[in-house]
């Protein structure tokens, strides 16, 4: 098959095509290349991904239409994989306009390539961040999710009604898959634990937020990949819709379209992943407790019964293998990246 993958220079795009490109399929990679985080680590990923003959790249913004028209017309895609965006729960109270123009704009500019080229299936990442605060556990789809404790939970949601809309207006087959957590290698340094892989390692405080009492549904990265390729088969329609019993389809009367949990229903208390962390690397973290930040919510809990009526597969991964998997990385990460910044530093 032939995909259109946008934010292929960033930890899940980078991953997602890598599997396809393994499996002899061919990608069109679509990143900004933003200074979100070290660009060095985005080039890093990319340049893995060029090496395969079947993978073409496009540097440009989302909200530049001719650059992803370039893209689609390079070979045109069976599928779009939607992945680019503006992340990060915290930075939006810093930056919200970066948020709008990605997150919004961005994404509507992917519909509108998605209503000219017509794909067999178009998917959308989404973030748990969009059930907020809601107490009831665990998350299902199907559940209230209109009370966005942050702006970047606001823009995915609204990425999603506009993705609705697109699918009922023209028809195009839409997946929004809403992710929980997902960490492993190459993962990105604003993330718990590359920051705290890397504060143990360097000697430095931790920071433990809510004091290590919020709990997270972590998926490990390889875990959604096998899920976002199960669910690229799954293109919506009535043909497909669940019927199991205790099973609640999100597939759209209205239009082509469904939502999907990607994560395994299997919430760790922050404590307990920083204790795992500690393990993995062999020595203490210097403990700094310290209360929820603004926007942060208390708890994330998929409830993976559709993936699972779906696909046949819910994420797995025990946390204790995960981080074992980002530790081993991260040691070899950094050891190949001290030679490149010398000689960086030599040249400048």
């Amino acid at each position: 098959m032939r995909y259109l993958i946008t934010g292929t220079a960033g930890f899940i795009g980078f991953h997602l095509a890598r599997r396809l490109l393994e499996a002899g399929h061919s990608v069109t990679g679509f990143d900004g290349m933003t200074p979100y985080y070290d660009v060095s680590l985005k080039r890093r990923r990319h340049g893995i991904l060029e090496s395969y003959p079947n993978f073409d790249p496009i540097i440009g913004m989302l909200e530049d239409t001719a650059a992803l028209d370039r893209a689609a017309a390079i070979e045109q895609p069976d599928a779009i994989v939607h992945l680019a965006a503006q992340a990060g729960v915290r930075y939006s109270l810093e930056n919200p306009q970066a948020y709008v123009t990605s997150n919004l704009t961005g994404s509507w500019t992917v519909l509108e390539l998605a209503k000219r080229i017509r794909p067999k299936h178009l998917l959308l990442a989404s973030s748990s961040s969009i059930y907020g605060a809601n107490e009831k556990v665990p998350f299902a789809e199907t559940d209230h999710a209109d009370e966005p404790l942050t702006l970047y939970a606001a823009t995915k949601k609204a990425m999603e009604a506009m993705g609705h809309s697109y699918a009922h207006l023209y028809k195009i087959p839409t997946t929004a898959f809403r992710f929980f957590t997902v960490y492993g290698p190459w993962g990105r340094p604003d993330m718990a634990l590359f920051k705290f892989t890397d504060a143990i390692l360097n000697g430095r405080p931790l920071d433990i937020y809510g004091e290590g009492k919020m709990s997270r549904d972590f998926t490990y990265i390889d875990d959604l990949v096998e899920a976002i390729i199960r669910l690229i088969a799954v293109v919506p329609d009535e043909e497909n819709r669940v019927t199991a019993p205790g099973v609640e389809d999100t597939l759209s009367r209205h239009a082509p379209f469904r939502i999907v949990n990607i994560g395994g229903g299997q919430p760790v208390e922050l404590i307990r992943f920083v204790e795992t962390v500690e393990a993995a690397i062999g020595q203490p973290a210097i403990r700094r407790m310290l209360p929820m930040q603004k926007g942060d919510v208390p708890r994330t809990y998929a409830l993976p019964d559709l993936l699972q009526a779906l696909t046949g597969f819910v994420p797995q991964m025990p946390v204790e293998r995960g981080v074992l998997e980002f530790v081993e990385w991260y040691k070899t990460w950094k050891r190949e990246e001290a030679p490149q910044k010398l000689v960086t530093s030599a040249v400048s």
